[in-house]
């Protein structure tokens, strides 16, 4: 799929980025995986504040929205106060009846190359601890193990343990 682009949200982009998020918890359910997202727990509001400090990216493909994802220049609550070496992947998502395989990858590559354009050497990003799927995911993707987070807190108010990962992002290492 070399028609793959990806832009910036904006406004009006949220409600398809909600419908996608919410689309890809439901598959995370009908995998067995039922404790990292939930139907309905994001809304707009949450990808607007999101584009105010980050930014949250879209990639589409004839027309229809494929995927995306939510870089942060800081995460201090499962990373502490960082120097601005890193930006940080949240909720990398993918719409799992249309996108061919591989663009989950072809999404986390898109990230890599944003932070690296940025100028930070690190991708960094957390995954829950007891996630063994995607934990191997990501270490297939060329990401370390760095760390584990006790006690982040979740937007529903629980909060939950973490694994830590990144990947240098460095022109010698891509």
């Amino acid at each position: 799929m070399n028609d793959l682009h990806f832009h910036l949200a904006d406004d009006t982009d949220l409600s398809r980025v909600v419908r996608l998020r919410d689309d890809a918890a439901r598959w995370m359910h009908a995998q067995g995986v039922t404790g990292q997202w939930q139907p309905g727990e994001l809304t707009e509001d949450h990808f607007r504040r999101i584009m105010k400090h980050g930014e949250v990216w879209i990639a589409k493909a004839d027309g229809r929205v494929l995927g995306a994802w939510e870089l942060w220049w800081r995460d201090e609550d499962a990373w502490g106060l960082q120097q601005p070496v890193a930006g940080y992947v949240h909720r990398l998502m993918v719409d799992h009846a249309a996108a061919p395989p591989g663009t989950g990858r072809r999404l986390l590559r898109a990230a890599e190359r944003r932070v690296a354009d940025a100028g930070r050497a690190l991708v960094r990003l957390d995954c829950l601890a007891d996630n063994v799927r995607l934990r191997a995911y990501y270490l297939d993707a060329g990401y370390e193990v760095v760390g584990h987070k006790e006690g982040k807190p979740q937007p529903d108010g629980r909060v939950k343990a973490f694994t830590l990962l990144e990947k240098s992002v460095t022109d010698d290492e891509q």
